[in-house]
């Protein structure tokens, strides 16, 4: 007998290991649109910030949708859980390190209120800004209505991993085509990394797809399970499901790249890998307006048996509007991200977000590092 077939392991690359090619044309930054569309809702910059409580209060919500971005609630978070979730975010913020598991499994115990979900919804719609919720799959059938009822405009249904496919012991889980039909609202799903699940789910009628498993700060799927695909490679191949699904069926489903992006160099290359826009979490926690005064964690972090996240302290370091429009006050790219996307625009000839998938991007493994000598020393 001969011996067995040996597993080949496929190569995959995360931000720090690729770069984007200049273009053979340029243009003027001015000159770009920088605009997302997800089924009927369009926005003015192709940036979503996470649905984290420590990230997206109605107010932050706002805000981001009076930026021409879009902040998606946590609909299983303290927003609908307390009339005065901000005192709870302040408990959790205040709790030593050591028991801050016990105490948000504690928090997220309570039960989720219909009327704050209204309530909640109602507070982004009252200002005029686009209304996005986000649910997970288990409990997408029971809120999800509430919400649309109240006035929300994109449903986003989003668990560490999400297929269309899910084998369980309940008599009838969630199908995300019954979904699609019952809501009568864009729905976003997520996270995902592969090409076959993304068509699958594509296939199922969903209108975009978030983009990655465990690269958030906050997150910590890639240690606890060791799943998890780099960002870059995951983006390309969800972006290669979409192109196929396209050419299948005419319709255009957008891709999401979701979690570990921190400079503009990393939205820049998310964009030319594929994605027509980006979630954000971190870098807005970061920011004065952020409920969570410089703290984050995760979605999945209460889970009662198994924490997938931690609560982490970012720091209080700028505005939203230096995040996202600057002035920058740092060299490290971490602000003025719309800047730094339109000045790649114009470096690469791109008009639009959809010019920037046929932007080549190169393995670079040096490009952290090479020539930077003073700035990894810190002597600048």
């Amino acid at each position: 007998m001969g011996a067995p077939p040996v597993r080949q392991i496929r190569h995959a690359l995360g931000f720090e290991d690729v770069a984007i090619v200049p273009g053979d044309v340029t243009i003027n930054p001015d000159q770009t649109d920088l605009g997302l569309q997800v089924d009927g809702c369009h926005f003015d910059i192709p940036v979503m910030a996470s649905a984290m409580d420590a990230v997206v209060s109605p107010k932050f919500a706002i805000l981001m949708g009076k930026a021409g971005g879009l902040g998606v609630l946590n609909l299983e978070g303290v927003y609908a859980r307390y009339e005065d979730p901000q005192s709870v975010i302040d408990q959790i913020i205040e709790t030593p390190p050591e028991h801050t598991t016990a105490v948000l499994q504690k928090f997220y115990m309570e039960p989720i209120k219909d009327n704050l979900i209204g309530k909640r919804v109602e507070e982004i719609k009252g200002a005029g800004v686009t209304c996005a919720i986000s649910i997970t799959p288990q409990n997408t059938k029971r809120f999800a209505p509430v919400a649309v009822e109240a006035g929300a405009d994109i449903i986003v249904v989003q668990s560490t991993v999400t297929t269309a496919r899910h084998i369980s012991k309940s008599y009838h889980g969630l199908v995300f085509s019954e979904l699609v039909g019952l809501v009568k609202a864009p729905v976003v799903v997520g996270n995902c990394v592969t090409f076959s699940a993304a068509l699958e789910l594509m296939e199922a009628g969903i209108d975009g797809i978030l983009v990655g498993v465990g690269p958030g700060a906050a997150c910590t799927t890639r240690e606890v399970t060791g799943v998890g695909v780099p960002q870059i490679t995951a983006t390309m191949d969800c972006a290669a499901a979409r192109e196929e699904f396209m050419r299948r069926t005419g319709k255009y489903v957008v891709v999401i790249t979701d979690g570990g992006i921190r400079t503009g160099g990393d939205l820049c290359k998310s964009i030319v890998a594929g994605a027509d826009g980006v979630m954000i979490g971190t870098p807005f926690a970061q920011t004065k307006e952020a409920p969570g005064k410089g703290f984050n964690w995760g979605m999945a972090t209460p889970h009662p048996a198994l924490p997938r996240g931690t609560r982490i302290n970012t720091g209080v370091k700028s505005t939203l509007d230096q995040v996202l429009f600057g002035p920058s006050n740092r060299s490290d790219g971490t602000q003025n991200l719309m800047g730094a996307l339109r000045v790649c625009m114009g470096m690469v000839g791109a008009f639009t977000i959809r010019d920037m998938h046929q932007v080549e991007l190169i393995e670079a493994p040096a490009i952290a590092t090479e020539g930077k000598v003073f700035q990894l020393s810190g002597r600048i």
